[in-house]
């Protein structure tokens, strides 16, 4: 019978119904607790009615629950006689879609599958309607492993395409049944076999030949029919588009055993075939020569103002040479009439500035006085560039001159842009919110704070063409910003709002759209800047576009008086980064993997995976062995170190629950369980007697300081004491680390404004002293004499050694220990210090002695014209 609305779960209230099948009944809930949406599947009686049924299903969701990816529908967990779901608001996920359109949504769902069975986890029912794309573009698998998880003995469903797969029948009833929905099901399954996850790899080509085609692969009136069809029927790949083609006979092998076994392979081919899926129509050259893009620039100026609308799309790629940054902390600008390009460069003498080139002439003009110049941008009629310098908002004009100071920032801003008021918005820093000044200095004005709408960051603000509004990316914290949105602020009212939820860097380009980067991919929604509104669904638009995912930029920008769009490709914008041993002297050794030294430096614990994936490797160096430490079920990040070098503690976070584990390094004995706390928690250091861990926690959106008594006496089972505050300030305080004679605690804290590192006495009370250096990465200690290393965010290593006196520390002035800059990597620290005095980090290829890397943008030519024919 029907739930009538009201009806209540536990904490969830039924608001009404989703729909029903076979696996149960699907309503909308509420979630009383946390204040959000949520999908409730209430099972079948057939299972509630089954004891063990029912525990089997217990242990199979708890499985499930652990489950953490973007593209999958998250399942929170069990209440009374129901799975509670993350509620995925969109549309089943259908063709026809040309290739290059559908580029971007098999890639997510290749990475969905992927990383479920990399859990070991198949789903076993994949088909369209369990495939969502949500309004922002994101596409979601629902119900990944149910089919299992609620079936004991399942056969499939008469419906042949879309009906839920599953019915239940009474244990012992069948032999050799079928699992899954006809039209999708693989051979091996049609045949009542064993399955693995090659089946969903079968049904994945299904699926993708449906998204392709606009067409089912198999037609039947009958489940029967279907089952000939799987089986038999000659499948029609000329249908395809041919850069499809290949993948999909892999994924459509009737046998298992030489069907594609891994769906992560499926990148591989269609990274082997995607030059095919862009028709040579809309590719009429691609220039590496500099010479050539100069010719070919002048020829696109040459039509500016005079070509008429509705040009098809050209692509040409210009190599800005060996002088610019491959470095992903740079973006560039183009002038407004698409004449020049702004962007950062090296001069012969190994200076950091400002470079500025016609992009009809080959010469490249520095900028002198623009000296480690960050994140330019044009004035709206192209004589001036504004950038960001050292803590400083500054001015220039294009031809080049003394530079002039228009207001103080951190040293870590977040964009600006030039009103035509002649008025700059500009974000400070990550966390202070939007202001304005008047470009030739002046009163600064507070447009935006953050945390007045229980927000962390706005960043990266646009003003629309007249100048009435500013959009800007808007998040509730400072990583996962796939997850964050675009607002606006209205400039007369000081209001602002969410005008597309999820993605960051949004852009409003006068073709009338709005496009933002999500999923690494630039997707394209329809925009109007007089009401401040999206209308339509955000479409993918390009995959290939390069991003900073620590400040949430896109590599990207464009001409708005002559339709140009240029980026970094993201495959091309800089090479992989380098990790080495470094010393003071900028003399680098090679090293296999960054990580943190033991305390003997024999051994580095790896943060590998990828971002909420993660896992902990140890590096043995002496044997050259590379052992895996954590399982994969759940995220695991931030390794620290025992004191005797054999043992070290990470943290895993599950559902906003974390956990502190003790493991030993040469993986001999299961993990074992510290502490749990609600929200976010990260293991700071050990003290270097072994009896205190200090860690951060995040609840609410305040980080605090916390110390861990420790029993370390039998390392195999260690004790824990009841958790202790150290430091709760006002701010917020993270990344907190042990002097060498665990006297003191560094750490970093926002009590001045921005995060800067402080130390504390340990267990305190005392005083506290600041370093006078920003920083986002946290201080470390060096255990080869008397010094605090700070990364700061443009890549500067620094260094302030000091002294202690008794109760009180004296620290020096804070210096710079190299020239040669690091890179920050997204979900491990920068840098760590070896017990010999060497840092061990990542660099450029360039700052290595390896390979120069160019720098090539990639211009697109009636780009405006391509969004109205996209995006009508």
């Amino acid at each position: 019978m029907p739930l009538a609305t009201g009806t209540k779960f536990g904490p969830y209230e039924i608001l009404g119904p989703l729909g029903a099948g076979g696996m149960g009944e699907v309503y909308r809930g509420r979630d009383a607790k946390l204040g959000r949406d949520v999908a409730l599947k209430v099972l079948p009686e057939q299972m509630l009615g089954n004891g063990d049924v029912m525990a089997r299903f217990e242990r199979e969701a708890q499985v499930l629950a652990s489950l953490n990816h973007p593209n999958i529908a998250a399942i929170y967990g069990l209440e009374q006689n129901a799975i509670v779901m993350e509620l995925v608001e969109g549309t089943t996920m259908a063709g026809p879609l040309a290739f290059r359109e559908a580029l971007p949504l098999i890639h997510q769902l290749i990475d969905g599958i992927e990383y479920a069975h990399e859990k070991g986890i198949i789903h076993r029912d994949l088909k369209p309607p369990n495939i969502k794309l949500t309004p922002e573009g994101r596409v979601k698998i629902l119900d990944f492993g149910l089919a299992k998880a609620m079936s004991t003995e399942p056969i499939v469903s008469a419906n042949t395409a879309d009906s839920p797969t599953l019915t239940m029948r009474a244990p012992g009833t069948e032999v050799g049944v079928i699992m899954g929905t006809a039209a999708y099901m693989a051979p091996e399954q049609a045949r009542g076999k064993a399955v693995d996850k090659r089946a969903d790899i079968w049904a994945f080509g299904v699926v993708m030949y449906e998204l392709l085609t606009g067409q089912r692969l198999f037609e039947g009136e009958t489940v029967s029919d279907l089952l000939a069809q799987t089986l038999t029927k000659e499948i029609d790949f000329g249908k395809v588009p041919p850069a499809a083609q290949k993948l999909l006979k892999r994924c459509l092998d009737r046998e298992p055993r030489t069907r594609l076994r891994d769906i992560g392979d499926a990148r591989l081919l269609l990274l082997d075939e995607e030059p095919a899926a862009r028709p040579s129509s809309k590719l009429p050259w691609v220039l590496a020569a500099a010479g050539l893009a100069v010719a070919a620039m002048a020829t696109l100026i040459a039509w500016r103002g005079a070509r008429p609308a509705e040009k098809p799309l050209m692509r040409l790629n210009v190599d800005l040479g060996l002088e610019a940054l491959a470095d992903p902390r740079n973006l560039f600008a183009l002038s407004p009439d698409g004449r020049r390009i702004v962007y950062t460069a090296r001069t012969p003498e190994g200076k950091r500035l400002l470079a500025t080139r016609l992009l009809d002439q080959a010469k490249v003009d520095f900028l002198a006085g623009t000296d480690n110049a960050v994140d330019p941008f044009f004035a709206p009629d192209g004589q001036w560039i504004a950038f960001f310098a050292d803590g400083q908002l500054k001015k220039i004009p294009v031809t080049g001159g003394a530079p002039s100071l228009i207001a103080a920032t951190s040293s870590t801003p977040r964009g600006g842009t030039w009103l035509p008021d002649g008025s700059i918005v500009f974000a400070a820093s990550p966390i202070t919110g939007l202001s304005r000044v008047p470009a030739g200095g002046g009163t600064i004005q507070t447009l935006t704070v953050p945390k007045t709408k229980g927000q962390a960051t706005h960043r990266w603000p646009q003003t629309t063409p007249d100048g009435g509004a500013i959009l800007f990316t808007a998040h509730v914290r400072s990583t996962q910003f796939d997850e964050a949105e675009i607002a606006a602020l209205d400039l007369k009212s000081g209001r602002w709002k969410t005008v597309l939820k999820g993605g960051y860097f949004g852009r409003y380009l006068p073709s009338g759209h709005l496009v933002s980067v999500r999923l690494g991919a630039l997707f394209g929604i329809r925009f109007d800047p007089g009401r401040l509104e999206t209308t339509g669904l955000a479409v993918p638009l390009l995959d290939d576009v390069s991003t900073n995912l620590t400040a949430a930029a896109g590599r990207f920008h464009f001409s708005p008086e002559n339709g140009t769009f240029a980026y970094v490709g993201g495959k091309s914008a800089s090479a992989d980064p380098r990790p080495v041993w470094l010393d003071s002297s900028g003399k680098m050794e090679p090293a296999l993997h960054k990580g943190l030294p033991s305390p003997d430096g024999h051994l580095i614990a790896v943060q590998a995976g990828t971002f909420l994936n993660g896992e902990i490797k140890i590096w043995d160096r002496v044997r050259d062995l590379v052992t895996s430490i954590t399982s994969n079920s759940a995220d695991s990040q931030n390794p620290v170190w025992a004191p005797d070098g054999r043992h070290l503690i990470y943290r895993t976070l599950v559902n906003d629950q974390a956990t502190l584990w003790w493991a030993r390094a040469d993986g001999g004995a299961e993990p074992r369980k510290l502490l749990e706390t609600q929200g976010f928690a990260i293991a700071g250091s050990i003290s270097p007697d072994g009896r205190h861990l200090v860690y951060q926690t995040l609840v609410n959106g305040q980080a605090d300081l916390w110390t861990l008594p420790l029993d370390l006496s039998d390392p195999e089972n260690p004790k824990v004491g009841n958790p202790e505050p150290f430091f709760q300030g006002a701010t917020n305080d993270i990344r907190p680390q042990f002097s060498p004679d665990g006297r003191w605690i560094a750490y970093l804290s926002q009590e001045s404004g921005e995060f800067a590192v402080w130390v504390r006495p340990f267990p305190g009370p005392g005083g506290r002293w600041q370093l006078g250096a920003s920083d986002l990465n946290g201080p470390r200690w060096s255990r080869a004499g008397k010094q605090l290393f700070i990364a700061t965010p443009d890549g500067r290593v620094m260094v302030c050694d000091y002294e202690t006196k008794g109760d009180t520390f004296i620290p020096g002035k804070v210096r710079q220990w190299t020239e040669t800059r690091i890179i920050d990597t997204v979900g491990a620290h920068s840098f760590e210090v070896a017990p010999d005095g060497r840092l061990l980090t990542s660099v450029n290829p360039a700052e290595s002695g390896a390979n120069p890397v160019n720098v090539h943008v990639t211009f697109l030519l009636n780009f405006f014209d391509e969004l109205k024919r996209r995006l009508p």
